[in-house]
């Protein structure tokens, strides 16, 4: 059953005055101010919406269980000191402070499984509904007013190796072996024993690896024997794979309790979700390898995050990114009031009216000034700006400049909106070196919506919390 928030005993009301007044002089005051900008109901409620839809009659069916204004400040807590799940549980027991912050006072604590397993109920459709509410508070207290807006994209990354040819079938290799032993021990040996290829595979690893740092032209030979070997081994662990999957299938493979039926039918998935992954590895680097096809399309770069994509952005200390393409937009006051993770990367001139429409979604009105980089630029998208409302648009112009265009680039109020447009380079820093937007630690598309989502509440709440009191 969903509860809002913890009933406080009897003899905690009693201690509640002597414990405030202790703990008063240990409390930061942003914690203080964290405090009570959480203390809000529509908060909570967008809490509340997405535990109520794990099971049908939740709301009033079951035990009770972790309240959501628990559940919405350990999770706050967490993002914005930085914390593992593990770390938020330990902090959170250990300090007096954290659990008044938290609303948990003197009841148990949500280990870490708990936490995990209610971020995942929270979703990104939870993170992005208290987005919403805390950018209509910065609304409400007069921090943002709409007039002006800003935008820019930047890459999150995903958390996988650096994607080389050997190293994934090397990883297809390992995933599909460790699946079919987990099989093999549950069910004991039918037919033939399952093969282990493993130390193998890293020899030829290896080996290519030698090659490739090798300036010596016979090694070029060598590297390509050596991943034909590889190949060859990676081809005989998926059709070991395949034949697994159908002797489970045929009912060959029996095991004598519930747990290990279980346990086989979740390896048997495994299989059969990794198998299409590995044979797209093994069809691309034989084209990129074995045919020379080094632009081989749709270029599969890990099989753990399969919805990577690899993202140049002209960076000379990183040339190319390994994620998704996140748009960061903003209005007064470093306040990010939209933000996109993409499935695909769009060209950024694609981006700038979709800027428009969810700024006017948010304050019902065009801004007055937008401002963007040469990227976002195009004819159509000024006009189409214009005509969307925006009175001034900044965004400076590419390939040949007509005099016009020249003219208007160097008008105070285009000079201005270019120095106001730098300060999203500057937010974009914050967010990843502070809110964690460099590389995503959650798992699939939705796990690096929910993460870019909860580093944008972050930055925005440290915001709210930071910004000198009037």
């Amino acid at each position: 059953m969903i509860t809002r928030r913890h009933q406080q005993r009897q003899l905690f009301e009693v201690l509640l005055g002597s414990v405030e007044e202790f703990v008063a002089g240990l409390v930061d005051p942003e914690l203080q101010r964290l405090d009570e900008g959480l203390d809000d109901e529509p908060l909570v409620e967008a809490v509340v919406e997405r535990l109520a839809r794990r099971r049908p009659g939740s709301r009033k069916q079951g035990r009770p269980g972790t309240p959501a204004e628990v559940v919405l400040r350990m999770l706050v807590l967490k993002r914005l000191k930085g914390w593992s799940f593990a770390d938020t549980e330990r902090e959170v027991r250990a300090s007096l402070v954290y659990r008044l912050l938290t609303r948990v006072y003197f009841e148990r604590v949500p280990d870490a499984k708990t936490l995990i397993r209610l971020s995942g109920v929270v979703g990104p459709e939870g993170v992005d509904a208290i987005h919403r509410r805390i950018v209509e508070m910065a609304r409400e207290q007069g921090i943002i007013s709409g007039h002006q807006a800003r935008v820019d994209t930047t890459v999150t990354e995903t958390n996988i190796h650096y994607p080389t040819d050997s190293s994934l079938l090397a990883d297809g290799v390992r995933v599909l072996t460790r699946a079919m032993k987990r099989i093999e021990a549950a069910t004991g040996v039918v037919g033939r024993q399952v093969r282990d290829r493993r130390r193998a595979t890293t020899r030829r690893v290896l080996e290519i690896g030698r090659a490739a740092r090798s300036r010596v032209g016979a090694a070029r030979q060598q590297m390509g024997r050596s991943y034909r070997r590889l190949l060859a081994m990676t081809r005989a662990t998926a059709r070991d794979a395949e034949r697994v999957v159908s002797e489970v299938a045929q009912g060959m493979r029996t095991v004598a309790t519930r747990a290990a039926m279980l346990l086989v039918l979740g390896a048997t998935a495994y299989l059969e979700a990794m198998l299409p992954l590995v044979g797209r590895v093994i069809a691309q680097t034989r084209a990129r390898i074995l045919s020379g096809d080094t632009h081989f399309a749709e270029k599969l770069l890990s099989l753990f995050e399969p919805h990577s994509e690899a993202i140049r952005k002209g960076k000379a200390a990183k040339p190319t990114e390994f994620g998704k393409l996140v748009k960061i937009q903003e209005a007064e006051n470093q306040i990010v009031v939209d933000y996109a993770v993409y499935e695909r990367r769009l060209p950024d001139q694609d981006l700038l009216l979709p800027t428009v429409e969810a700024h006017k979604w948010v304050f019902g009105k065009a801004p007055d000034l937008l401002a963007a980089d040469r990227g976002f630029f195009s004819r159509r998208n000024t006009r189409a700006a214009t005509e969307a409302g925006v009175k001034r648009v900044c965004v400076p112009a590419t390939g040949r400049i007509s005099d016009e265009q020249l003219i208007e680039q160097r008008q105070r109020w285009f000079l201005r909106g270019q120095r106001m447009r730098t300060g999203s380079e500057g937010r974009i820093s914050v967010l990843k070196r502070r809110d964690g937007l460099t590389r995503s630690r959650y798992h699939g598309m939705r796990g690096i919506r929910r993460w870019v989502g909860w580093g944008v509440v972050s930055n925005n709440l440290w915001v709210l919390i930071t910004r000198p009191q009037t």
